[in-house]
């Protein structure tokens, strides 16, 4: 074990395991537009009722904390509802997700969340915290997405050391259905701003490239998966998959293009974003059962 894994007391980490919180808010046109433009779709003008981008849940009810109570690097301080995690580095790491129901315009939609694990690896850029959460998301229909996301924790870099890993995953084949995108600043600017996410490593450059030694602003995790499942969702007309099911593989880099791409399989679609040397960042699976 190393002298940061030891360092973390992960006995009284797990004592977060259970507690929970709920948050509630409303679907707007404004916010619908938004998130449509910023996927790619086409933004039309949202009225009450219309469905809403399968992922704007994760554009409601964000924590709002005041100024003094954020860290260093843009997010609030560790504590809370989340467990305190010593690593200074976090990331959305992958998770599931259960589509029951559309959001729709004019909903009042609300979060329940619950800590359902806490959990230390050792990986190739040394100790990981693994904390995962489950969120119910329900409206006055009933739930309607069911979802366990899984948020990893890393220590920076040593002196000298790259902060992205060493191997990056190998190339997948030729995709059947691909979609072809440029990672602009502005991208990530826009997705920030729609999740009010004050995370530094989406927006400044030099708090990422001298502080976490990243090589260029990094594009959202949620925002790759957002992308795969509208991509899921246009080849089973129009309809989010039943069960989706995603992992982040490395991060994925402003400044250069990058690719949404799909493959039929017995399962469902096998799913990927793919950095501009065609090297997977993020890969998901969408069952083939959808529901409307």
């Amino acid at each position: 074990m190393t002298a940061v894994s030891s360092a973390l007391d992960i006995d009284h980490l797990r004592t977060w395991i259970g507690r929970g919180e709920q948050a509630t808010d409303v679907v707007t046109a404004h916010l619908v537009a938004g998130l449509r433009a910023t996927l790619f779709l086409d933004i039309g003008t949202p009225k009450p009722g219309d469905p809403a981008p399968f992922t704007t849940h994760w554009c409601l009810a964000p924590p709002v904390y005041a100024m003094d109570k954020l860290g260093p690097d843009g997010h609030p301080t560790r504590g809370g509802f989340l467990p305190p995690v010593p690593l200074p580095r976090r990331m959305w790491a992958g998770g599931e997700i259960r589509f029951l129901d559309a959001l729709r315009v004019g909903d009042e939609v609300t979060r329940a969340s619950t800590i359902k694990d806490v959990s230390v690896k050792t990986g190739s850029t040394g100790t990981l915290c693994f904390v995962s959460v489950d969120h119910v998301i329900s409206t006055s229909r009933g739930d309607a997405i069911r979802e366990r996301h899984d948020i990893v924790y890393r220590d920076m870099p040593a002196a000298g050391q790259n902060a992205t890993p060493a191997k990056a995953p190998a190339a997948l084949p030729q995709a059947s259905h691909r979609e072809s995108h440029f990672a602009d600043p502005v991208l990530l600017f826009r997705y920030s701003a729609l999740t009010f996410n004050g995370h530094r490593i989406h927006y400044d450059r030099d708090y990422t490239t001298k502080v976490e030694g990243y090589p260029g602003l990094i594009f959202h995790g949620p925002m790759q998966a957002a992308l795969l499942v509208e991509l899921a969702a246009k080849l089973r007309g129009g309809k989010a998959p039943a069960k989706f099911v995603y992992r982040g593989l490395q991060p994925l880099f402003d400044g250069a293009d990058f690719t949404v791409n799909a493959n039929e399989i017995d399962a469902g679609l096998d799913l990927w974003v793919a950095n501009a040397k065609g090297e997977p960042t993020m890969r998901g699976t969408a069952s083939a059962a959808p529901v409307g």
